[in-house]
């Protein structure tokens, strides 16, 4: 048996199911919808793009001119099939190509996308390459494989050191920022996004000939990896990363705006930029309560972001309210400051985003905010009321938003309970 044998066997195995590894349309929805605003028919890369499912979806539901890649002959010829039965032929593009050396010039695309596929390349070599291929304002998505248990057992290390190197998302994040991306958006996947991918992987399997060239070799990989996915599935898992290089004009010139969790040095400066920010001390006051209240506030969820000389120059934070009968845990965002000197050039939106990306790290469902109905939806908000969310006073239905931070568990519903200092 040679190589060969093995890989032909390997993608008959593969051949014809919707996905070539762990997502959902869910997902793919999720991670659009934090990338931003796009042009009205946006420039997309799909990268890895197997059968085409995610080329689809962004075809079909964001109006996009897709440029799909990937090595495999055979799923380029499943998405081309698939794009004319969708009616979508002219708006999907393919290209059998190494999505190590891509052909195209620089800022050539509006959204580079890579479902399960940065695996091929490297999450860092990904990072540095596709960089240059991003529009002004452009935005990077895609999909990596990391440790989420403290302590992965011997059995799961010792799997993963034949295939890839994990890292956790605080490596895989501080690698995003250290390669010069701000992070717009973490997504933890549902472990029904591995069902979409290994229920008809093994189903396939069951049925497949042992005896054909190669497939005996192929089959024990695959019950392999599909075995160790049941036993040790709690110490890996897929999740997304929303990234846009970090350029932005402070007073220094082009730099990006530092994000971290405030520190205690930092209380007079968070002090300063909500008196700045706001008509009345009402907020910095609000700030310096909730500091003080052990049941609201969440060391590490109080973020700042800084100008290139280090002054603070906005704040956000999150804190623990509660929603409906059964008081099921939620974050309240609020305040969100910037000082008046910074405003409109993206310091908000950056420390915004951090601190989001911080609670998503720390397993955070849900997150609330009153606020304008036209700045907070380009974070993910959407109006509360769809999920059977409300205050406990007035307040028109478009302003009070809510954000999902996990789809795979339940949104409660009821009224919002907020900390005291909140005075309502």
């Amino acid at each position: 048996m040679t190589d060969n044998d093995f890989f032909e066997a390997f993608f008959a195995l593969h051949r014809g199911l919707p996905r070539q590894g762990p997502g959902s349309d869910a997902t793919t929805r999720h991670l659009l919808s934090l990338a931003g605003p796009l042009p009205a028919r946006p420039r997309v890369l799909d990268l890895g793009c197997g059968p085409g499912r995610s080329a689809l979806l962004l075809a079909a539901e964001a109006g996009a001119e897709v440029t799909a890649v990937d090595l495999n002959e055979g799923m380029l010829d499943e998405l081309r099939h698939a794009a004319e039965t969708a009616g979508l032929t002219g708006a999907i593009r393919t290209l059998n190509a190494d999505m190590a050396e891509l052909p195209f010039p620089d800022g050539s695309f509006d959204l580079i996308w890579a479902e399960s596929s940065v695996y091929s390349i490297g999450f860092d070599t990904a990072l540095r390459d596709w960089k240059r291929l991003l529009a002004p304002g452009g935005t990077l998505v895609l999909t990596e494989c990391e440790w989420t248990a403290a302590e992965p057992s011997a059995e799961a290390r010792a799997f993963w050191e034949q295939h890839y190197t994990l890292r956790t998302s605080n490596g895989n994040t501080a690698a995003t920022e250290a390669a010069g991306y701000t992070v717009l958006g973490v997504v933890p996947q549902p472990e029904s996004d591995w069902d979409e991918y290994y229920v008809p992987l093994g189903a396939r399997a069951d049925a497949a000939d042992p005896g054909a060239p190669g497939m005996d070799r192929a089959l024990a990989a695959t019950r392999e990896e599909i075995a160790m996915r049941r036993e040790h599935g709690a110490e890996y898992g897929y999740t997304g990363y929303v990234l846009r290089p970090a350029v932005r004009t402070g007073p220094a010139g082009p730099a990006p705006w530092r994000t971290r969790p405030e520190t205690e040095r930092d209380i007079a400066a968070v002090r300063a930029v909500n008196a700045a920010a706001f008509p009345t001390p009402e907020e910095a006051g609000l700030v310096d309560a909730l500091r003080a209240d052990e049941g609201a506030w969440l060391p590490g969820l109080s973020y700042v972001a800084e100008a290139p000389d280090g002054e603070i120059a906005a704040y956000a934070l999150l804190t623990r309210c509660h929603v409906g009968p059964s008081g099921a845990p939620a974050l309240a965002l609020a305040p969100v400051a910037v000082r008046p000197a910074y405003q409109k050039r993206g310091a908000g939106t950056a420390v915004v985003r951090a601190v989001l990306a911080a609670a998503r790290e720390r397993g955070e469902h849900l997150v609330l905010v009153l606020g304008h109905p036209e700045y907070y939806p380009r974070f993910g908000f959407t109006p509360a009321s769809r999920a059977g969310i409300r205050p406990g006073f007035e307040v028109p239905d478009e302003a009070m938003m809510a954000l999902v931070l996990d789809d795979s568990r339940p949104v409660p519903a009821g009224t919002i309970q907020y900390p005291e200092a909140f005075g309502v």
